[in-house]
């Protein structure tokens, strides 16, 4: 927050926001009280704390014993933040599974999501067991050896260009990553990526203004308010009759 500050810059970084715990016997190790968030603190350019992002959709079993949920409290906001003029919205990890959450800030306005993730760490071990997973016949078709690596970066491309949003694609560095850093332009196209297992500084520009090609952008009014069609419908009895030629 100091450093933020200190060179006048907003910064969005990654934490566990502790909660309640209750009374002194409901301490961590000993049971009860309530689980942290996993967030991201907005930082504005004054080095305050703007807003905080939970992570809404944590992973695991509806019971909360497996995955995020064994460890964390799930969100129930989204953050929105404008910063030179750009609206802003934050994500985490898993949330890129729910596309309503991207329609949801389209919908107030959102022009740049920074949807953070830590799609890494994987061992030797549990690499070789996605990959039986996935099959090892099918792996030649695919971007990557990982689950991650394949459906991550591929539905990041897919949301900016059906929701006309640039998407920052922050990734942890530690081995083994299973994929770098990345940046999309609000036309589904990457305009800068790191390498994998290599800490590094994506520097990308934003401009909100730039005739980007957007083939939805007549009918996605339209599919945000429930109308799934594009065009006129018409009143038609070979069209109402589906079960003839």
């Amino acid at each position: 927050m100091e450093l933020a500050g200190e060179l006048g810059i907003w910064a969005v970084l990654g934490s566990a926001h502790p909660l309640t715990w209750g009374s002194p016997q409901a301490r961590p190790g000993r049971g009860g009280g309530h689980k942290p968030h996993n967030s991201l603190y907005v930082l504005d350019d004054t080095g305050a704390l703007a807003d905080r992002y939970d992570k809404r959709f944590c992973s695991g079993d509806p019971e909360g014993r497996t995955g995020d949920l064994a460890h964390y409290t799930p969100g129930d906001h989204p953050t929105v933040f404008t910063v030179k003029g750009v609206r802003c919205g934050a994500l985490i990890c898993y949330d890129f599974r729910f596309p309503e959450l991207y329609r949801d800030y389209v919908r107030q306005g959102v022009q740049l999501v920074l949807h953070s993730y830590h799609a890494a760490r994987m061992t030797p071990a549990k690499v070789r067991a996605i990959r039986a997973a996935i099959g090892e016949d099918v792996l030649h078709l695919n971007t990557s050896d990982t689950y991650p690596g394949i459906t991550m970066p591929a539905t990041m491309t897919a949301q900016a260009a059906a929701n006309h949003v640039w998407i920052s694609c922050p990734n942890s560095s530690a081995r083994q990553s299973c994929w770098g850093s990345f940046f999309v332009r609000a036309d589904g196209v990457t305009t800068g990526r790191l390498r994998r297992d290599r800490a590094g500084v994506l520097i990308s520009t934003v401009d909100t203004e730039a005739p980007l090609y957007d083939s939805t952008r007549h009918w996605r009014a339209n599919a945000l308010s429930g109308v799934l069609n594009s065009g006129t419908p018409v009143r038609d009895p070979r069209s109402a009759d589906r079960t003839s030629l």
